[in-house]
């Protein structure tokens, strides 16, 4: 091998792009890309890491100037307080507007009817949709990504929605060389998945090496839970524990964030960003399929949800 083609390797080596870095460049690609395409997009921001990753991907998208997106989220009534708060004081950090469609105020209303269980998820169908229409979006940014559940590996980045948002894989359009179809008729909108090809890992690389603050849900801490159906999940007004349920102090952390009712903690004693990246790293199962007893309601429950308007 001559010098030359040795300076050349080394040279080209040096622009090479990291898996980290080519996520991170395809995501901003797709913010970029659908500011440029649609009239009013939003994001949906709960608090949660993967809508945090977003967040901080869309900053950067735009830096200097500010995000062109407002945020949407859904409510259940029953959201970890921790969460809540980090969402709020994200909001306010970074000058964003928020706009907050309540599943309890639909509850309150009668135009939705508490279940049974208590389990608020598969509520928030109609405040979502219903926020859509109503403002008018036209582009909503999700945080969902292929590897969480075999009905969102279905979906494409540019997730076509009818009048009525719902979901058919038929109509779905091919992306080949990351090019994006964001034609709709009126009253349709695009769901768009900046983090499709990310990985759980994946987010958790990127907010090491990102150091974004994430809520101390995700870290190790001791906690009241109690078990039900095989899964540590946090007392409260929701409708837990039941009689024969007994709360205990463990040692858990959260891998994923959403209704209390249906979330379920792990023991874990992964307190820092490099411990949870090694618990991860051996994990078998996904975050969803781990903690989600709203997934585990039947083989099709997300795939259902997904069809009436829900990601």
């Amino acid at each position: 091998m001559t010098a030359t083609v040795r300076a050349a390797e080394a040279a080209g080596s040096l622009f090479t792009l990291s898996h980290l870095d080519a996520l991170e460049s395809e995501a901003v690609h797709i913010f970029r890309e659908v500011a440029g395409e649609f009239e009013k997009p939003v994001i949906l921001f709960s608090g949660g890491k993967d809508s945090i990753v977003m967040l901080h991907l869309a900053l950067k998208a735009f830096a200097p100037a500010p995000v062109p997106f407002t945020l949407l989220h859904v409510d259940t009534g029953h959201n970890f307080p921790e969460v809540l708060d980090y969402r709020d004081r994200a909001v306010a950090k970074h000058h964003l507007r928020l706009h907050v469609a309540s599943v309890q105020e639909y509850i309150d209303a009668g135009k939705l009817r508490e279940r049974p269980d208590g389990v608020r998820n598969p509520l928030q169908t109609v405040p979502l949709t219903e926020a859509i229409q109503q403002l008018k979006f036209d582009a909503v940014f999700g945080g969902g990504r292929r590897d969480e559940e075999k009905a969102r590996a279905k979906e494409r980045v540019f997730s076509l929605r009818d009048e009525f948002s719902q979901w058919d894989p038929r109509r779905q359009r091919p992306e080949l060389w990351q090019l994006y179809n964001g034609r709709h008729a009126p009253g349709e909108h695009v769901r768009v998945f900046p983090l499709s090809n990310w990985t759980e890992l994946d987010v958790w690389q990127y907010i090491a090496r990102e150091d974004i603050e994430l809520p101390q849900i995700y870290f190790a801490h001791e906690r009241e839970v109690f078990q039900r159906n095989g899964m540590w999940l946090t007392a409260g007004d929701w409708g837990g524990p039941k009689d024969g349920e007994s709360t205990r102090r463990r040692l858990v952390r959260y891998r994923t964030v959403g209704d209390m009712s249906c979330t379920g903690a792990v023991d874990s004693d992964a307190a820092t960003i490099d411990q949870v990246i090694t618990e991860i790293a051996a994990s078998r199962l996904t975050e969803r399929g781990a903690t989600r007893a709203d997934d585990k309601m039947s083989e099709a429950a997300m795939e259902d949800r997904k069809r009436e308007g829900y990601f």
